[in-house]
């Protein structure tokens, strides 16, 4: 009976969401891709909003997001000019319904990569399920593809859309050249096209994201956004939360916190990212590879990368005894073996050097974004796996033991259901009723 009311209200919720979107006149923009999806569609969106009201929906990236958007979310916000949606793909036909409810007018590829490995498979397989994006564009719609990405350019074949092209080959319609970024020097890159040279600096710490940057640009600079408040609007831009964010701590470690996901193909892009940095002392930490649980050659790949260019990597979580790691880098330091993020927290803490630069990289599942935030917050919740997908920050329940979040949950929706009673005198009636 519960799946039979939970499929009604989905099926009323799709309706309400179809149906709002009929009504609205804004632009809706569909950003989706292996990797960078949710830095460029947050961008953009943070670009757009220097030339008009938007409304951006970022990480929650599923049907039932979008439709919240539609029929809910997004007409809280007032009327708005532009609607930027990133789209996630979990398996196969996940995007296609999602295309088909937010009809976009823009579409946006990043990248394609092998992802959701148990689902999908193969790379062509990959870009069929991120082609349906760009299959549900109107005549004249826009599709704005990674021209590096032979899977994504193959994207512009056979479409009825106009198409722009972004990257660094020369046949570009937005070529990227000059990425720069040595930390604590940030990314900087200048974009040519038909319209002249931009030259950008970003808040990013790592030169691979000039991708979901360049993304953005091209897109913004196409919809009609100035180039000079495209700029403008980059340079203020900071890291999506645990997606190569950066956490100074005063007198401490800087840590580079990209814990959100940890497909295979960006573990050596953040390595090198710790590679360039211009910092005396680098350690990384290393959790779960996303799509490779039981591949000990992955695991050992990354360690004998990682361990060339810190003075100690960690490897944490189940598959922390795949690092094929020596017994002298074990003897010496080099290698530390944990099972926990808390045991990760306690050594970090112990042995600190102010200044040093920590990489904390790892899939969602570990939650490793609990030891920066150790240092600035006073986290009780270190359960080592907690099932949820969302961040610690979105969460927001780090500083609660895990035992007592489900109380404290209860207890919060108490005091807002009697927060709205008193503000509509509800709470008048009960009282007299009891």
């Amino acid at each position: 009976m519960r799946k039979i009311r939970r499929s009604l209200w989905h099926r009323h919720k799709i309706y309400r969401a179809r149906r709002a979107r009929s009504k609205s006149k804004a632009t809706f923009i569909g950003v989706t891709g292996s990797s960078g999806k949710s830095t460029a569609a947050a961008l953009l969106g943070h670009i757009l909003a220097s030339h008009g009201p938007v409304y951006t929906q970022v990480l929650a990236n599923a049907i039932d997001a979008l439709a919240s958007t539609l029929y809910k979310r997004m007409w809280k916000s007032g009327k708005v000019d532009h609607v930027v949606f990133e789209a996630g793909a979990y398996g196969v036909d996940t995007i296609r319904p999602m295309a088909e409810l937010l009809k976009p007018h823009v579409a946006v590829v990043t990248m394609v990569r092998l992802e959701h490995l148990a689902s999908f498979r193969t790379l062509e397989n990959v870009a069929l399920e991120k082609r349906a994006l760009v299959d549900a564009l109107p005549p004249g719609g826009l599709a704005v593809l990674n021209a590096d990405d032979p899977h994504v350019l193959g994207m512009a074949s056979g479409t009825r859309h106009r198409v722009v092209t972004f990257g660094r080959t020369e046949d570009a319609d937005y070529r990227v050249t000059d990425t720069q970024a040595a930390y604590p020097e940030t990314l900087s890159l200048k974009v040519r096209w038909r319209g002249g040279t931009l030259d950008l600096k970003t808040l990013f710490p790592a030169e691979y994201l000039w991708l979901p940057t360049a993304a953005a640009v091209a897109t913004a600079l196409e919809l009609g956004v100035p180039p000079e408040k495209v700029a403008a609007r980059v340079a203020t831009f900071r890291p999506l939360v645990n997606r190569c964010q950066v956490l100074v701590i005063e007198d401490g470690p800087h840590f580079l916190v990209d814990t959100a996901k940890a497909p295979w193909h960006s573990i050596n892009l953040a390595i090198d990212m710790v590679a360039k940095a211009k910092v005396a002392s680098k350690r990384i930490v290393l959790g779960q590879i996303s799509d490779y649980v039981g591949s000990t050659r992955k695991y050992r790949d990354a360690y004998n990368t990682a361990r060339e260019v810190a003075g100690q990597v960690i490897y944490v979580g189940d598959n922390a005894h795949r690092s094929g790691a020596g017994q002298a880098d074990r003897d010496g330091g080099r290698f530390v073996e944990l099972r926990t993020p808390r045991e990760v927290s306690d050594h970090i803490r112990k042995t600190a050097v102010p200044g040093e630069l920590i990489l904390l990289k790892s899939s969602s599942n570990l939650h490793l974004e609990r030891v920066a935030l150790a240092w600035t917050h006073d986290v009780k919740c270190w359960v080592p796996v907690c099932g949820k997908r969302s961040g610690c920050q979105g969460c927001g329940l780090f500083e609660v033991p895990f035992e007592q979040h489900r109380a404290h949950v209860r207890k919060r929706r108490r005091a807002r259901l009697w927060q709205w009673l008193r503000l509509t005198g509800g709470d008048e009636a009960l009282r007299r009723r009891s």
